[in-house]
């Protein structure tokens, strides 16, 4: 068990503060990876939320240092399906659930960790009353140690507090409240026919390979796309999009 020096209980203790604090919910979230980056060695982080589309495990990413979107091949991946599905809060490690060895050989390793430069994972699952709330995942890179059981200590302090937050933030429905569909916010903002469609897929979940091959353009051709989209919405980033847009018509 970590013995926490008296400067990381003060932070620990600011970052429940702003879990039940942070009025915009997004907000909390990127707020939550970046103090807990003082806290836990990790290089990437993502924090998915519940789907409620049928077949669908994980929506509305809020990302740390990666802007993908992994929820379509996460989920494919029969284990971890098993696992996020269960109802259960989970606090692991990667490696303590399959061998380093059977895992950099799957597909997800290689098209995921390994053009990222990702080795090592540690996940929490937030579940309360047997229901799946959110999953976040923390990654480090090629060259580093694994994660310790210090780091589960601390998400472990941790869980129950953002399992509150979420279950209030689910049941209240305000993380849809004022957001635009896709197709509303296209028209108000002067989206053309591309953009309209690629904004589609962004907020479905499709990855960067799949928007290009659906559209039959470039990776660069569509980072330029996004740019635009960003620009005409009045925001930087996909933290401030999954903000202003439902991920559903």
């Amino acid at each position: 068990m970590k013995k926490l020096e008296a400067n990381d209980w003060l932070l620990l203790n600011n970052i429940i503060y702003r879990i039940y604090t942070t009025p915009d919910f997004d907000s909390m979230r990127y707020d939550l990876l970046e103090q807990l980056k003082m806290v836990i060695d990790f290089d990437s982080a993502d924090f998915y939320m519940a789907s409620d589309k049928e077949g669908r495990l994980l929506c509305d990413p809020v990302t740390y240092n990666c802007d993908i979107d992994l929820s379509e091949a996460y989920e494919d991946i029969d284990y971890s399906r098993g696992i996020v599905g269960s109802g259960k809060m989970l606090i692991y490690r990667e490696t303590d659930i399959i061998s380093d060895e059977v895992r950099v050989e799957t597909d997800y390793y290689k098209k995921v960790y390994r053009p990222n430069n990702w080795h090592y994972a540690l996940q929490a699952v937030i579940a309360k009353h047997k229901h799946f709330l959110a999953a976040i995942t923390f990654y480090r890179t090629i060259g580093k140690e694994d994660f310790r059981y210090d780091d589960i200590f601390v998400l472990d302090i941790l869980k129950d507090h953002l399992a509150y937050r979420l279950e209030q933030q689910r049941a209240s429905g305000n993380d849809a409240n004022g957001k635009l569909t896709v197709t509303e916010a296209a028209e108000k903002y002067g989206c053309t026919r591309k953009e309209h469609a690629i904004l589609k897929l962004l907020m479905s979940g499709t990855d960067t390979a799949g928007i290009c091959d659906e559209l039959v353009i470039s990776p660069n051709t569509l980072k330029k796309h996004i740019l635009n989209i960003y620009r005409k919405l009045g925001i930087k980033n996909r933290v401030q999009l999954f903000k202003m847009v439902k991920e559903y018509e």
